[in-house]
């Protein structure tokens, strides 16, 4: 539901020199020029699903994540188990880079560091991602050359904007810097994505194929968008489910629908008595502290009014104010963090 060292080893410690390749003498009629211009369209209806969306805002809940995470799992392992199946293929061998890309090992670390010791007990295939998973199944064991599509939506998209996304998800939520719980998006074996783009799109367009043979490998990467898509829209639908989340002991997360008026700064707004009879009680630990305010780092996300607040906080009334939000948002379950 996703980048310049000259190379890396390969399987029997050859180094894989990048610079091979050429990007600057690349014909319209290329695999790789047909398929970036034949899914430009299913890219963006991709990138501008809900949960592509949200995700990019930073607004991703960690069991949404998890659930997405899982979905990844079992994509994966249906992939690298046909491509392995075919790396002697013809019609698919010279884009087999095991070392390089595959991601079912990485990606079990990552549900290892979600869901413990037993996460594969923990862990199940949903409809969406089955589909998908028996698509590939059946181009691996019945249509080996529109294997090449899926290879090519799924590792060149990892390469390019799952990079994004991992720093996305690293600081959203609160992953550590070690990172772990994003080793999926994380390619040891590869020195310098952008070359080694460039290299696996050079080896795309010198595959042996006709015009046909293009024309359906294309289709098949719509397809696969179209898959990826019916994962994220049920991941939406889950997530939509997901209203709050604690962060880590934390105040809960704003879903993009919670009730602004229960929102301190709101409150105090439209005259509510909450946030008045909290800066009552304040008042004397604020003066005692000279006024000082300490907002808890990362509690207040960027749309919170009182986190904008905070340029003001050398005003003393801004001060109180912030202080009051920070005390109601402490005791009110309902509170969204904007």
């Amino acid at each position: 539901m996703p980048s310049a060292m000259e190379g890396s080893e390969g399987a029997e410690g050859e180094i894989l020199r990048y610079e091979e390749t050429e990007d600057d003498n690349v014909s319209p009629t290329d695999l790789s020029e047909l398929l970036k211009e034949g899914t430009k369209e299913s890219h963006d209806r991709a990138e501008n699903t809900e949960f592509v969306k949200e995700f990019l805002k930073g607004q991703i809940k960690k069991e949404l994540f998890k659930l997405a995470t899982v979905a990844l799992y079992f994509t994966y392992s249906a992939l690298e188990e046909e491509m392995d199946r075919n790396q002697d293929n013809p019609v698919f061998a010279p884009l087999y880079f095991s070392l390089e890309l595959h991601r079912k090992e990485a990606l079990a670390k990552d549900l290892k560091y979600f869901y413990g010791e037993d996460w594969k007990e923990k862990i199940q295939c949903s409809e969406a991602t089955q589909h998908y998973v028996d698509r590939i199944h059946h181009v691996g064991q019945h249509e080996p050359e529109l294997l090449v599509a899926h290879a090519y939506t799924r590792y060149m998209g990892d390469l390019s904007g799952g990079q994004v996304l991992k720093k996305v998800a690293q600081r959203a939520l609160k992953l550590p810097s070690t990172e772990e719980g994003i080793q999926f998006y994380t390619f040891d074996n590869i020195s310098n994505a952008q070359q080694f783009k460039q290299l696996y799109r050079a080896r795309m367009n010198a595959l042996d194929l006709d015009k046909n043979t293009k024309e359906r490998i294309v289709e098949e990467a719509n397809r696969a968008f179209r898959f990826n898509m019916q994962v994220f829209d049920e991941l939406d639908k889950i997530g939509r489910s997901l209203t709050e989340e604690a962060q880590d002991g934390g105040l809960p997360v704003h879903d993009g629908k919670g009730d602004l008026s229960k929102c301190p700064y709101y409150a105090d707004k439209q005259g509510g008595s909450q946030v008045r009879r909290a800066a009552t009680h304040i008042r004397q630990e604020a003066r005692s502290t000279d006024g000082a305010l300490c907002v808890p780092a990362g509690t207040a996300g960027p749309g919170c009014p009182y986190q904008a607040a905070m340029a003001l906080a050398k005003q003393p009334l801004v001060q109180l104010i912030m202080a009051a939000c920070v005390a109601v948002a402490a005791g009110a379950a309902a509170w969204y963090v904007m």
